[in-house]
């Protein structure tokens, strides 16, 4: 593992993404038992997408009190049949949710039948209970959850929100041989429900993690691009506590720079 740092933002660059998933998973399993030596229970935001998988697969094997943590996610689809393989909340399941005993775990619902009080529930339980650990991805726009630049406003007045989703966006979740991704974008959802930058960045440790080739050119903008909303990510480097976990093959562009 090498690393560096941009700004306040701590980078851990790993050969290949089984080292990267066990290497944050050791970390933050860590930090997750350091905060439960003070702190009753633990909030958690989760994020669901294939760059997740290595990382969750080691977590769930690491020796943490799951009964005094509090699981959320961060996005989820609008209009999606609720057993389609693709809705976030079932990734989570599979991969982490029915795996151990949290003390709870609270869903969006993208088919609620009124989305802004939708959005009202889980803001409210966001506020109850404050994040405490936010896992991120980082989407080939630079989109954190589902804010994608169209609509990443770092000083959102909302904590939840519908949006509207762009092209590449709804592209990258198109991969025919992955059952939680579309095999054609006509399947991909236009609208999602996300938890907003703000709401993100109440966590008071973010770690990001960006394997694979399809994020090197997000890894460039997050870490040399100006902090702007237009790269959503670069906010990641205004942080008090940020990790990002990236393989070599994430970072394949930073050697350009």
């Amino acid at each position: 593992m090498r690393a560096l740092t941009k700004d306040k933002l701590k980078v851990n660059i790993y050969e290949n993404r089984p080292l990267l998933g066990a290497g944050a998973a050791d970390a933050i399993s860590k930090k997750i038992n350091e905060l439960l030596e003070t702190k009753e229970y633990v909030n958690i935001v989760f994020a669901a997408a294939p760059s997740q998988n290595e990382f969750l697969a080691e977590l769930q094997k690491k020796d943490i009190d799951w009964s005094r943590i509090n699981a959320f996610h961060m996005d989820e689809y609008v209009g999606l049949n609720q057993e389609a393989s693709q809705l976030f909340g079932n990734y989570l399941r599979e991969r982490l949710f029915d795996k151990v005993s949290f003390r709870e775990v609270f869903y969006l619902n993208g088919n609620a039948p009124d989305m802004e009080e939708e959005c009202k529930r889980y803001a409210a339980l966001l506020t109850r209970n404050r994040t405490d650990i936010v896992f991120l991805g980082i989407g080939e726009n630079t989109h954190l959850a589902f804010n994608d630049p169209h609509v990443a406003y770092f000083d959102d007045p909302e904590m939840v929100k519908v949006v509207d989703l762009d092209e590449k966006n709804r592209m990258q979740q198109v991969d025919p041989g992955d059952k939680t991704c579309f095999s054609d974008i006509k399947e991909v959802p236009t609208h999602a429900i996300t938890l907003t930058v703000p709401a993100l960045f109440k966590a008071d440790y973010a770690f990001a993690i960006a394997p694979g080739p399809k994020k090197a050119n997000a890894i460039y903008h997050t870490l040399y691009s100006e902090v702007q909303e237009k790269y959503p990510s670069t906010v990641l480097r205004t942080h008090n506590n940020a990790v990002l976990y990236i393989d070599e093959n994430s970072a394949s562009e930073l050697a350009e720079s």
